[in-house]
């Protein structure tokens, strides 16, 4: 039986566009450009890889959405958006990387002819999809409007997931505990990294318990030895070697959903440093997912973290994790919150992160992390079930 498109019903659509609209109506915002991928495909359902040219979800505050992108696109848009709520318009081909012409000229025109260029319209300003000279150009063709920053305004309204969500979460769980256990398995003396990541990235495109693999928004980070010290490197065509501690950073993906988990493996015997550092990262970890509860802050996370760091003289200095959900590359994350000790941001059921307490030192790395479900009680829930240790093979 074929997957539904768009992936939600239609409630799941008018959630998703209250939400925002209401938002929208406090900023005084009179219309939005979505240029994210991420947040067209929440808005509309939109899936495609069309986002290296120019494309919005245009959605005004009293009528309806419309997807905006590449004419050869639209028949994607027609595939996979949520056509009862959202219309489909394109810009022709000659527009598509022309030194001339760019494409917001276009979106432009479209806006004067609805009436919507001299309100108040607001933009992605901090977002990887939304050029310096997309804005300028909007800015040129649309004088009398007022260009509003609406940076993470849908971002926000995603950071409690819905029951549909969260089961498209759990069935990228599987995926992630799959795609892991199958990298601790291979990884030993000699074993070339490219052949790993290339297995590692076959199995989750397979999938597991019956659902299908999507491609993650992050490849397989999975750096070895001294270069762990790094945590977003991604694989070269070494061999992996005896003494040497490599972590593995893999999502399982289902309909753009990810569940990010890391496990780090060590060949031969571990040195005392791993071992300390294995230990205070497990404390750490627990203590974080016990103040991962409801009414509580994002900084209560980090702070359990950190003073178990403190208690084994670590000196960590970086967030320890972020918001997960729907995303697209480069990045899974949804750049909204932060568990970090400066982030008060109060904890609601719903809410999904990757708790990240990785040590990235001079000379090494580990990591060991978990997909967390906030809950209506009790500490947060690890999507994930793959015990929690440094693995160690010798």
């Amino acid at each position: 039986m074929s997957d539904p498109i768009p992936p939600f019903p239609a409630a799941e659509y008018d959630r998703r566009l209250s939400l925002t609209r209401t938002e929208m109506e406090a900023r005084g915002i009179d219309v939005l450009i979505v240029t994210d991928p991420s947040n067209q495909a929440w808005l509309t359902g939109y899936d495609g890889w069309s986002f290296y040219v120019h494309q919005a979800v245009v959605l005004p505050l009293n009528d309806a959405p419309y997807w905006w992108g590449r004419r050869q696109d639209a028949n994607g848009a027609r595939r996979t958006v949520d056509v009862a709520r959202t219309g489909i318009d394109s810009y022709p081909d000659h527009f598509v990387q022309s030194v001339d012409l760019h494409p917001m000229q276009h979106l432009a025109s479209l806006l004067r002819g609805q009436g919507l260029d001299t309100g108040r319209i607001g933009v992605e300003m901090e977002n990887y999809y939304y050029s310096a000279r997309a804005h300028a150009t909007l800015a040129e063709e649309l004088p009398d409007a007022a260009l509003i920053d609406a940076t993470a305004l849908v971002n926000w309204q995603r950071a409690v997931k819905s029951e549909a969500e969260i089961g498209f979460m759990r069935k990228a769980a599987r995926i992630s505990e799959k795609i892991n256990r199958l990298a601790l398995d291979l990884a030993e003396p000699g074993a070339r990294k490219n052949e790993i990541a290339a297995r590692i990235m076959a199995a989750g495109i397979e999938g597991a318990d019956g659902a299908w693999g999507d491609y993650p928004a992050i490849v397989p980070l999975m750096p070895s030895g001294p270069s762990a010290a790094a945590p977003h490197l991604t694989w070269n065509g070494d061999p992996m070697n005896e003494g040497e501690c490599t972590f593995f950073e893999l999502s399982g993906c289902y309909r753009r959903y990810h569940a990010p988990l890391c496990r780090s493996v060590f060949l031969g015997k571990p040195p005392d440093h791993i071992k300390r550092g294995e230990e205070a990262l497990l404390e750490g970890l627990e203590a974080g997912l016990d103040a991962a509860r409801a009414g509580n802050r994002a900084c209560d996370i980090a702070n359990a973290l950190g003073a178990a760091m403190d208690r084994a003289g670590i000196q960590r200095g970086a967030r320890c994790g972020y918001p997960i959900g729907l995303s697209y590359p480069p990045d899974w994350g949804e750049r909204t919150i932060s568990l970090r000790a400066e982030d008060e941001t109060v904890l609601e059921p719903g809410m999904t992160f990757h708790f990240m307490p990785g040590l990235w030192m001079e000379t090494w790395g580990l990591e060991i992390t978990e997909s967390i479900l906030i809950r209506e009680d009790g500490p947060a829930e690890a999507f994930c079930d793959l015990p929690r240790q440094l693995y160690v093979k010798g």
